[in-house]
């Protein structure tokens, strides 16, 4: 989930009331916690499996379990909103999102959280579209516009905040009570933002609706389970045979999913991934430099928690303050990354990454180097140069894919992409972070398995380089 997340339905501007400067703050609210909580995870994962005594593979679900959940109904959540309010749905979503935050945060085993964060990303799926789609229907002018650039502004915060506050909040043990507050704080303010947004958020919803690709969505949560719950459990448990069996269902059901999409759109309707866009030079394009960068970047976050945390034994709060930087570069970048696209184009992208890539050879010559002699203003170099190559890349591919995106299916273009990008980036956490585990319990130890995972982002990010020099100019 990043800065560049956007509305996941089509969105259609009705008549009503006005979204007040409070209403904004509420719904801002409502997509700053599942950002922050993302964040949070990241920098408590050591805390947790101490605590509940579990592997790193079934770490990566607690990760990978809200990044499928919410990948596979962010474009139901959306539609649902466009049908029956998006006012209404935004309060379920919250509503669900303090309620699923408290089964996470009282969760007395890694199964249970697991499941519980399965939850949590359904219930964001609900009330994330819902945020843009709100700001697009009651705002206009240049008060939509900068309530658009508060939203991306807020996303940013959102990772800044999530490394601090996970980090403090682990580090202060409140109680007694470990990683748990990390989740459990997201009910007082879950309530808070209730009671404010059913008096100062104002209703809407389309007047002509889509449906919703049922078919679609069960065959897409068939075909992402079964390749990503054995990527990620297959090597720590020796492949049992259910493993091998699940993986066996994924070509059928990916292929079941590709026929039922070409199927609804032939017949007229608007499947949940549309074959017509994924086919624009612009979308496909894009998200052959996207989704190997969201796989990279999930990793990356996922294996720097875990290694700062049980490799160098940095405590949680230092661990949030090694990257601050990037979270800091990140979101300076997104607020100047549209005027530098408007005077470079395209070349924005393979800048970014340039600058990424850089960063990520800084950090592998700083653990060669330094190893185990660590602290936090050792990694400080590195992590600025990825937050400002990730800040330029990221936000701008998503400008590119949406750009020849007809305004009349803008919403599920959009839906489209944040779709894949969730989706990518619990591959990465499957794969990458399934690697890392595997070759830190070896010989290499956690350097080597650092050095090895970050290694191939970085030989990713040439490939990605490369093809984000053929990309559209999106001031065409």
């Amino acid at each position: 989930m990043t800065s560049t997340q956007v509305p996941a339905t089509p969105v259609r501007v009705t008549a009503g009331p006005a979204l007040t400067s409070a209403g904004l703050v509420t719904v801002l609210l409502g997509a700053a916690l599942p950002l922050i909580d993302f964040f949070i995870v990241n920098i408590a994962l050591p805390a947790i499996g101490s605590d509940l005594r579990t592997s790193s593979a079934t770490l990566e679900l607690v990760v990978a379990a809200y990044g499928i959940a919410y990948a596979v109904l962010l474009v139901v959540g959306g539609r649902l909103g466009d049908a029956f309010g998006r006012r209404k749905l935004f309060l379920i979503g919250l509503a669900s999102f303090t309620f699923t935050s408290l089964l996470c945060g009282i969760a007395p085993t890694a199964l249970t959280l697991v499941l519980a964060r399965a939850a949590q990303g359904a219930a964001a799926a609900l009330m994330l579209p819902q945020v843009l789609s709100i700001i697009q229907a009651t705002t206009t002018g240049e008060r939509r516009g900068k309530a658009l650039g508060l939203y991306g502004a807020t996303a940013g915060l959102s990772m800044v905040l999530g490394q601090f506050l996970g980090g403090a909040l682990v580090a202060a043990d409140l109680w007694g009570t470990s990683w748990r507050p990390i989740f459990l704080v997201n009910v007082p303010v879950g309530i808070a933002g209730l009671l404010v947004a059913r008096r100062l958020v104002p209703e809407s919803r389309s007047s002509n609706p889509l449906g919703i690709d049922r078919m679609g969505t069960v065959l897409l949560t068939i075909a992402l389970v079964s390749l990503l719950l054995p990527l990620a459990e297959g090597p720590a448990l020796d492949w049992p045979l259910w493993t091998v069996a699940l993986l066996v269902v994924f070509p059928f059901a990916a292929a079941g999913f590709v026929h039922v999409e070409r199927r609804m759109e032939r017949l007229g309707g608007v499947p949940l991934l549309p074959p017509s866009v994924m086919r624009m030079p612009s979308v496909r394009q894009g998200l052959m430099v996207g989704l190997p960068f969201f796989v990279g970047f999930s990793a990356f976050m996922f294996v720097f928690a875990v290694t700062l945390q049980d490799g160098l034994h940095l405590g949680p709060l230092d661990s949030g303050l090694v990257t601050a930087p990037l979270s800091l570069a990140f979101f300076a970048m997104c607020l100047v990354s549209s005027r530098l696209v408007t005077r470079f184009g395209q070349r924005v992208v393979a800048a970014g990454l340039s600058i990424q890539l850089l960063g990520l050879l800084v950090l592998i010559g700083t653990v060669l180097l330094e190893w185990p002699d660590l602290g936090v203003l050792d990694f400080a170099p590195g992590m600025l140069l990825c937050g400002l190559g990730q800040g330029l890349a990221m936000t701008t591919v998503f400008r590119i894919v949406l750009s020849k995106v007809p305004p009349e299916i803008a919403g599920v273009g959009s839906g489209m992409l944040t779709t894949s990008q969730q989706a990518a980036m619990a591959l990465g956490v499957a794969t990458l972070g399934t690697l890392f585990a595997s070759v830190g319990a070896g010989p290499l130890g956690m350097k080597g398995a650092f050095v090895l995972v970050i290694g191939i982002q970085a030989v990713l990010t040439v490939g990605v380089i490369t093809v984000a020099r053929r990309l559209p100019d999106p001031r065409i």
